[in-house]
C-alpha cells in the first residue's frame, strides 16, 4: 500500500469502532450476554452482526432522508489529503442548513425515522356477526414513509 491508502485504511478503524459501539449501546443494545454454551454464544454473535448489517443497509439506503452524508464521494474528491480532516459534502451541508431533503421532505435521525415508520398500522377487522368476513384497513402513509419504502425498493401496503 502507498502512504495515502495506509492512512485511509487506518482511519477506517473508526468505522469499525462505531459499529461495535452501535452493537453494544443505543442502537442495538445487545449487552449483556448471558450465554455460556459455545453454540449459543456463536448464534448470539451471528444474530448481532446480522442485525448490525441490516441497520447499516437501512442507513445507507435512507441516507438521503437522514442526517447522513449521502454524497461522500464528492467530499472524498474535494479532500486534499487523506490526513486532512474529513469535510462533509455540499449536499450534507445543504440538508443540515435547510433540515430538508432534496425532495423537500424533513430530515431526521435514524431512530426518529424508525419511530415515524412505526406509526404505520394494518388492522384486520373481523365482525362477530359475519365470521367469514374480514376487512383490512391500512393507515395512509405520509410522504416521508412513502419515500423510506421507495428508497428500500420495497412495496408499501395500500389502503383497500
Amino acid at each position: 500500500m502507498n502512504a495515502a491508502d495506509t492512512v485511509r485504511t487506518y482511519k477506517d478503524l473508526a468505522r469499525v469502532e462505531r459499529a461495535f459501539r452501535a452493537l453494544k449501546s443505543v442502537d442495538l443494545q445487545i449487552r449483556p450476554v448471558h450465554h455460556w454454551i459455545e453454540p449459543r454464544v456463536r448464534a448470539h454473535v451471528f444474530l448481532c452482526v446480522l442485525a448490525y448489517y441490516i441497520e447499516w443497509h437501512l442507513r445507507e439506503a435512507w441516507a438521503p432522508i437522514l442526517f447522513h452524508d449521502h454524497d461522500r464521494e464528492a467530499a472524498q474528491q474535494a479532500r486534499a489529503s487523506p490526513v486532512a480532516a474529513v469535510e462533509v459534502s455540499d449536499a450534507a451541508k445543504r440538508k443540515r442548513g435547510t433540515r430538508r431533503s432534496d425532495d423537500g421532505l424533513p430530515i431526521s435521525s435514524f431512530g426518529d425515522l424508525l419511530g415515524h415508520l412505526a406509526t404505520l398500522t394494518l388492522n384486520v377487522v373481523a365482525p362477530t356477526e359475519a365470521p367469514n368476513t374480514t376487512v383490512v384497513l391500512t393507515a395512509k402513509p405520509t410522504k416521508l414513509q412513502n419515500k423510506a419504502f421507495e428508497l428500500l425498493d420495497a412495496p408499501l401496503p395500500r389502503v383497500q
